[in-house]
């Protein structure tokens, strides 16, 4: 689509600045959105599958041809998240006649060769060079027009005119063939051997022996090599190799070398990598990114893209400069169009990988929790911008929270979710007939629903002023905590049982071990809670509670609890403990941030913000490691100067476009440090960046090196991106886009 590109087209390009926002630092700490290159990719998948694919070539009007064993194919269709096809090139109806053998680019011009000559359809097709040279393999261009062919035995020197010279390879074969412009020479690669030429030599000249090479590509003074091991620099001056191998790559069995504007690119049967500036590879794997992951061939695209050749088809790569802001709105029409099921924020489930046309929206346990992270996230955007839409984002999402406990007959009970009858995917066993006719509800809440459902009906009530939408908000705070004080601090079922997860009584909280993360975390969570209902509706069993809590069962000296304390229980606690600190459980990290919303901003007093400002910033130095854009701004809340904004903003633009769950693997990779067992599940020294890792919402471990679900579905941004992102620009820390 040229620099007009998808994103750009989709785009609302319009937001109102009229709104108004909670700026807690001062200017310096904010982020000035400017634009970024936004990565995304484009695949083509091969239709024939007798064919298989050699090489990939653009020209200067950005036409792109494969070369394949079945002739010679084009792009067809194709855009972000709808796959296009590879299909038989016939502009020129002579191809389907002709035998072609070898493409290559020449002065940003397609030529090719047959198993008699070298020719083009540029130039007005006066390039016309009969070669001799019937299993011709390779053809690179020089300069003047002079080229240098190759069955891997034999060379061939030609230019317009005919043949110039001709030389046997009595050695080794030769593999691949490239042209330097900075020396005037063209280099040849032999398995063992790299080999360069002039047109004035008598043969080439062997500069280097050794390491045994699969591929390779120059860049400037330098040769960089494939090798089954890694990739080896030489140095053309001193034919040297710069050092031995370098394995710390993502994999190490190369098969394609190639330097695009000065960054080596470079391809492996597990996917394809780009040199960084910092010395560090970008890695492109799975079908987010490509077709398959063996890769046969690179080259440079149009508008600024990469073409990445698989086995199963063609890559494009797209480098787009967009801004934050333009990212939200790209995922603000993700969300309404493909994501919102009777106003909850839902998943797409795929019946065929990847493909968006065969979705269907499904229910979830936790309909209730992503819709209340969503809720929030158009509030916050509401506030800032004062846009209609966010408005209306929030009725359909808070009514979508109101009817979780109007569809069931328990007073003050969420449901999990709501469909109608017939219609439920997940968990049969847990839904149950509606009061309302054709309807059902499901039950079994637990925790962290309620949290997130406080979190965002506190968001709204404090930051929405119409008095309908407001006073809903205020009313769901109250119909929930008036169940849960009522109960004895428990969530009671249909049953009249509390659910598995729903108790912050204190005769369950305090049975568990003080090392145990779910005795802090529901000690925090239900003291936010409480604060979050007296704040807006006034009503003093509220506060009592809370103090009944924090005074009498030590629920302030719990949440209180160091981060570093918790851990596993000792082999002498109880079973439950001892399940429950097994190992750390990132949901909890989720249930403990939405709760820091009520706990902070909603303080009692003075003297009691100041702990809770303590306790979170405690907890975020642990989390720093996961760069998790949500805990770090949730952070700037307290007023702490640093909490990680820089990695905040590489977690938003990082964060792929693409949020299909493809299956994705990193623990092959030879570039990333593993460390040993931890009760953290930290697997590595530094987190991978989100596009390079599986789609997951906030309630998973951002140190989780595979994942997916072979692209079967397609998460909602609306939780994931939108809530960062939004909450972000209402405290102040990140900025709107420069006009």
């Amino acid at each position: 689509m040229g620099k007009t590109s998808f994103i750009t087209f989709i785009l609302v390009l319009l937001l109102s600045a009229c709104g108004k926002k909670e700026t807690i630092l001062p200017d310096r700490y904010l982020f000035r959105d400017e634009p970024f290159l936004q990565e995304y990719s484009i695949k083509y998948y091969l239709t024939n599958p007798n064919a298989k694919p050699v090489k990939v070539v653009c020209d200067r009007n950005g036409y792109i041809q494969v070369l394949s064993t079945a002739g010679l194919l084009k792009p067809i269709g194709g855009m972000l998240l709808n796959p296009g096809t590879l299909e038989p090139d016939n502009n020129y109806r002579f191809f389907s006649s002709t035998n072609i053998l070898v493409i290559e680019n020449c002065q940003n011009q397609i030529i090719y060769c047959d198993s008699n000559h070298l020719f083009s359809n540029a130039w007005a097709g006066k390039l016309n060079i009969e070669h001799h040279l019937p299993g011709v393999k390779m053809v690179t261009a020089g300069d003047n027009l002079k080229f240098l062919l190759s069955d891997r035995k034999t060379l061939i020197l030609a230019d317009i005119s005919g043949i110039i010279q001709k030389h046997e390879l009595n050695g080794e074969e030769i593999t691949d063939i490239k042209y330097s412009d900075e020396t005037g020479r063209f280099y040849l690669l032999g398995k063992t051997s790299l080999m360069a030429f002039t047109p004035c030599d008598r043969a080439p000249e062997t500069i280097y022996t050794g390491t045994p090479m699969t591929c390779f590509d120059i860049s400037g003074n330098r040769i960089i090599a494939g090798t089954n091991r890694g990739i080896l620099t030489i140095d053309l001056k001193t034919r040297k190799p710069e050092g031995g191998i370098n394995s710390k790559i993502p994999f190490t069995e190369i098969t394609v070398v190639r330097v695009i504007d000065g960054t080596p690119w470079l391809g492996s049967v597990k996917g394809a990598m780009k040199l960084r500036k910092d010395g560090r590879f970008d890695y492109y794997s799975s079908e987010r990114w490509l077709p398959s992951d063996t890769i046969v061939d690179i080259t440079k695209g149009p508008d600024n893209s990469v073409l990445i050749l698989t086995t199963a088809g063609l890559s494009k790569i797209c480098f787009e400069e967009i801004t934050l802001e333009d990212k939200a709105l790209f995922y603000e029409k993700q969300v309404r169009q493909r994501h919102i099921r009777h106003g909850l924020n839902a998943t797409l489930a795929l019946a065929r990988k990847g493909d968006l046309s065969s979705g269907s929206l499904e229910d979830s346990d936790n309909d209730g929790l992503w819709t209340g992270l969503y809720l929030a996230s158009q509030t916050f955007r509401y506030s800032v911008t004062r846009s209609a839409e966010a408005l209306q984002n929030v009725r359909e999402s808070l009514e979508a929270m109101e009817r979780l406990y109007t569809i069931n007959p328990v007073p003050g009970f969420p449901a999990r979710s709501f469909e109608r009858i017939g219609y439920p995917v997940h968990d049969p066993e847990r839904w149950l007939p509606s009061p309302e006719e054709g309807w059902m509800w499901k039950s079994t809440t637990s925790s962290d629903e309620a949290i997130v459902h406080m979190f965002a009906f506190g968001v709204v009530a404090e930051l929405i002023e119409e008095p309908f939408i407001r006073s809903k908000a205020v009313k769901l705070i109250d119909t929930l905590m008036s169940h849960i004080v009522n109960n004895n601090f428990y969530l009671i079922d249909i049953d009249g049982k509390p659910t598995r997860w729903g108790r912050w009584n204190p005769e369950y909280v305090n049975s568990l071990h003080p090392s145990v993360g779910d005795r802090k975390l529901n000690s925090s969570n239900i003291i936010s809670m409480l604060q979050t209902a007296y704040h807006f509706t006034g009503k003093k069993k509220y506060r009592d509670a809370a103090f009944y809590l924090m005074n009498e069962h030590g629920y302030l000296e719990n949440l209180m609890r160091p981060m570093k304390e918790i851990g596993h229980a000792p082999a002498d606690a109880d079973e439950t403990s001892r399940m429950l600190s097994d190992g750390w459980n990132h949901s909890d990290d989720e249930m403990y941030y939405c709760g820091y919303w009520g706990l902070y901003r909603y303080a009692f007093n003075d003297t009691l913000k100041k702990k809770f400002r303590q306790a979170i910033i405690d907890h975020w130095e642990t989390e720093k490691p996961e760069k998790e854009a949500l805990w770090n701004i949730m952070t700037f809340m307290t007023g702490k100067k640093d909490c990680g904004l820089d990695d905040a903003v590489w977690y938003l633009k990082e964060y792929p476009l693409d949020l299909i769950t493809w299956t994705i693997r990193n623990s092959h990779r030879n570039d990333i440090e593993k460390i040993p067992d931890n009760f953290r599940n930290q697997t590595i020294n530094e987190v991978l960046p989100p596009d390079e890792l599986p789609v997951t919402r906030h309630n998973s471990n951002r140190f989780t090196l595979d994942g997916g679900n072979g692209g079967l579905s397609e998460m909602s941004a609306g939780d994931i991106w939108l809530l960062p992102y939004w909450m972000g620009r209402y405290l102040g820390v990140i900025g709107s886009k420069k006009n």
